[in-house]
């Protein structure tokens, strides 16, 4: 595998995660959420994982399986690796107490609130939810990963989707330390650190899978990839995305993503 390649995926993965830093620079400069913009973002985020998921890496972990292991066989590989994907980071979800977990989404100005409400918690509660993101994290780094080393396009997609689900999740981290510490600098870095948990969890499943890749191996982990990124889209996004404004905002924004995910595929025929 070329040195190239390696390196635009990691950096990709890494603009991913540190995103997190924008959400907490938007904490400080701004006291109101635009909850019409971030429901709109949010369902472009998962219009686009639901349609590149489902369309595109679905179909490509297919194809490798079918090749390795006839059509049959191939093809109910995938499905259990695409399941097997959504049943592992369902359980890194259910690991998460829902208090502590940043996709309970909400907005800067009731964190601003209860922070000045209940100032002697803050603390526990910001490291918490930095902790909460690394470890969801660490799966959503491998699947931009995976994807960037599989196919350039795929990658600048899915690491654009991850990033705009990741800016409110600095937004959930950096209020309630800013408030605890009285450092807009410390609030920062946290939120920007916990980002650094998506390159990390990329690295590391690198490391333990590069010795087994194969067709067969990537085909699995590309399935399951889809998996991954269809149970955060469902679980997270959309809902966060209602949370945040109107119904019909969501939705618009999700065909959006949908739309704009398979023009650019399109692109690439």
């Amino acid at each position: 595998m070329e040195i190239n390649t390696l390196i635009f995926a990691f950096g990709l993965t890494l603009f991913a995660g540190l995103s997190t830093g924008i959400g907490s620079a938007l904490a400080f400069f701004a006291k109101r959420t635009n909850t019409k913009f971030l429901s709109v973002a949010l369902g472009f985020s998962a219009g686009v994982m639901i349609y590149v998921s489902m369309i595109e890496i679905f179909a490509k972990a297919r194809d490798a399986l079918s090749l390795e292991f006839g059509d049959r066989e191939g093809y109910w590989a995938t499905v259990i690796a695409f399941f097997g994907g959504i049943l592992f980071i369902a359980i890194i979800d259910k690991l998460i107490p829902s208090y502590e977990n940043p996709h309970e989404m909400r907005k800067i100005e009731d964190l601003y609130e209860e922070s000045q409400e209940k100032n002697q918690k803050l603390m526990r509660m910001g490291l918490f939810t930095a902790l909460a993101i690394a470890i969801h994290n660490f799966p959503e780094g491998l699947a931009t990963f995976t994807a960037a080393l599989t196919d350039p396009g795929l990658g600048i997609a899915i690491a654009v989707a991850i990033a705009i689900h990741n800016i409110p999740e600095g937004i959930a981290v950096s209020v309630p330390i800013y408030y605890a510490t009285g450092s807009r600098k410390k609030a920062f870095w946290y939120s920007f650190l916990s980002g650094l948990a998506e390159p990390v969890g990329a690295v590391i499943g690198f490391l333990i899978l590069m010795p087994f890749l194969s067709p067969a191996v990537f085909g699995v982990l590309f399935a399951a990839v889809a998996g991954i990124m269809v149970f955060i889209s469902i679980d997270e996004l959309l809902p966060a995305a209602e949370e945040y404004g109107e119904h019909h905002l969501s939705i618009y924004g999700l065909i959006g993503g949908m739309v704009v995910m398979a023009f650019s595929l399109l692109m690439f025929v």
